[in-house]
């Protein structure tokens, strides 16, 4: 299946963010899960290293590779055990940077994607708030237009990267009497007066840092507005498509991980004078959670060939991140069972990996809101249409 979509480059680039991280961040990692703070020298380092701009344009210092580099970076993130670590560095490249490259305007590009790609300057994307969850439609803050400039007001939740980032890309209501086609889409610096955010403590995903941010009369100037005003929602909607196809890929690598971690870790303990690989119970769950996961690899990895091209697959999309982090959560339970009292230490990684999975089926749209937009599209109907080429 991989050799479909990785190449030989592919493959060296693989082994190249591998060697990487096992020597820049593996080391650091107890500490920031600990911390729930990622020390800013490893930013710099994966921007010097190109990780943030593999899917950028050359332009702005990006290398505009094929969208399966981004995969490779997604599937390693997984694998040194700290989905905190991994969703902090890529809700900076797919989420804030994103929005970014797609609605910014040359000033905006020039100045924050470029040193978003350095890793000089670090990025979030604020959408859900307090009130609203998974309603994006829903969402109460304002931005209105006072001359030639926004003044905004409102709160939002849940933000990675909420507390310690550079910029914030903001999603308000220009119109609040049209609804969901009154949201327009901000760039905000993080020291403009009126932004405070306060850091919220999480279950798992506890190397990042995860806030609230309120805003209190935060004026800036209308250049900030990205793309055109009250089409935000449909940018959202249009992005939210790589976002979950991004969810998806994280849970079938994470879900691989706990696997090949398992299955070591039975091979090597006995019970009743044989390892417990032997018994057949044990051994036929396995065989199922393996088959399952290399069902959602290889639906992802054609889901993202698509995405690669050009396609259009929200619908898609949004399947892989239901049915992806569905069975990863499946995987690493039974993972956990696996390993007996030993998966319920946190000196291995089983429990780190449970309550990092959980996470899976609520951010990025819960479970319960993705199955009926499935359901709007192949029940009733819906046609979702990109906002911008």
């Amino acid at each position: 299946m991989g050799n479909m979509y990785f190449s030989e480059e592919h493959n060296l680039f693989r082994e190249s963010l591998r060697d990487f991280l096992k020597k820049e961040v593996v080391p650091h990692i107890d500490k920031w899960e600990k911390t729930g703070s990622i020390e800013r020298f490893i930013w710099k380092k994966f921007g010097d290293m190109g990780f943030f701009g593999i899917s950028y344009p050359e332009q702005y210092g990006g290398m505009d590779l094929d969208i399966f580099y981004m995969v490779i970076l997604l599937e390693e993130l997984q694998k040194i055990n700290s989905a905190g670590f991994a969703a902090a560095m890529w809700a900076h490249a797919y989420l804030a940077m994103t929005h970014l490259k797609a609605e910014g305007s040359d000033a905006i590009k020039d100045k924050y994607l470029t040193a978003s790609i350095t890793g000089d300057m670090i990025g979030c994307l604020c959408i859900t708030e307090p009130f609203g969850g998974s309603d994006v439609a829903g969402m109460r803050s304002t931005a209105i237009k006072k001359g030639d400039t926004y003044v905004i007001n409102g709160s939002k939740t849940f933000i990675t990267n909420g507390v310690y980032s550079d910029y914030l890309v903001v999603a308000a209501k220009t119109n609040p009497d049209l609804g969901n086609k009154g949201i327009s889409i901000f760039l905000i610096d993080r020291d403009t007066p009126g932004v405070s955010a306060t850091k919220l403590d999480k279950l798992g995903w506890r190397a990042s840092d995860t806030g609230e941010i309120a805003f209190d009369n935060v004026t800036i100037p209308a250049s900030n507005l990205m793309g055109e005003e009250n089409k935000g929602f449909a940018y959202i909607m249009q992005h939210f498509a790589t976002e979950r196809l991004i969810m998806g890929v994280n849970a079938h690598a994470r879900a691989e991980f706990a696997l090949d971690y398992t299955m070591q870790y039975m091979s090597e303990r006995t019970a009743f004078g044989k390892t417990i690989d032997r018994f057949q119970a044990l051994r036929h769950r396995l065989a199922d959670h393996i088959t399952e996961v290399e069902i959602c690899k290889t639906f992802n990895y054609t889901i993202a060939d698509r995405l690669g091209k050009g396609e259009y697959v929200v619908k898609e999309a949004t399947m892989s991140k239901l049915k992806s982090t569905k069975v990863a959560d499946e995987v690493i339970y039974d993972c956990l069972q696996f390993l007996g009292g030993y998966g319920y230490m946190e000196e291995y990684p089983l429990a780190r990996l449970l309550r990092d999975s959980r996470l899976g089926p609520i951010g990025g749209g819960t479970s319960e809101i993705l199955r009926e937009i499935i359901a709007k599209m192949v029940i009733d109907g819906k046609d979702y249409k990109p906002a911008t080429k």
